[in-house]
């Protein structure tokens, strides 16, 4: 599997272990409360996960562990989706990354993001600010040329399935 290096500069990021959050808070909710319950894996339709290219099939891919999530296998591709219940998109360090571009995707603050060290390597992320949290798509192509344009792919991803992830 190729995913590795998509996602091999999140580790810097700041965060910690989960915990357990409260889906039940009160009105002024704790970080990530609307991602506690969220299970990235079963995310996608099967029908998405087809049209995307990859296996109906998910594999668990949690690169750090207070980002937990999947990944999908393809042919020329691999799409993974984690999250974050303690880190936003503003809360990202734009110098951490070869590439950060903030973005509004799904009326949602979202950023394209390469990791340092990524640039050229085939893979590309999309940050989308969810539940309190965020949400990060992950694409990695099988070699560096395999996907033309890694991040305009990741963002068609994310901008067809974005709306519906938590508030």
């Amino acid at each position: 599997m190729s995913l590795g290096f998509a996602l091999v500069g999140l580790s810097a990021c700041t965060g910690q272990s989960s915990g357990h959050e409260d889906a039940e808070s009160s009105s002024s909710a704790t970080p990530g409360s609307g991602l506690a319950a969220f299970d990235p894996c079963t995310f996608f339709t099967p029908d998405e996960l087809t049209s995307f290219g990859v296996s109906t099939q998910s594999e668990a891919f949690s690169p750090v562990s207070f980002r937990p999530g999947c990944a999908w296998d393809g042919d020329i591709m691999d799409i993974t989706l984690n999250k974050d219940v303690k880190e936003t998109v503003a809360g990202q360090d734009p110098q951490e990354f070869d590439r950060f571009t903030p973005k509004e995707i799904a009326g949602r603050s979202a950023a394209v993001a390469i990791v340092a060290g990524g640039e050229g390597t085939g893979g590309c992320n999309v940050f989308v600010d969810s539940g309190g949290g965020m949400v990060i798509y992950g694409l990695s192509g099988r070699m560096r040329d395999s996907v033309a344009d890694p991040c305009a792919e990741v963002e068609k991803v994310a901008g067809r399935t974005a709306s519906r992830l938590p508030e």
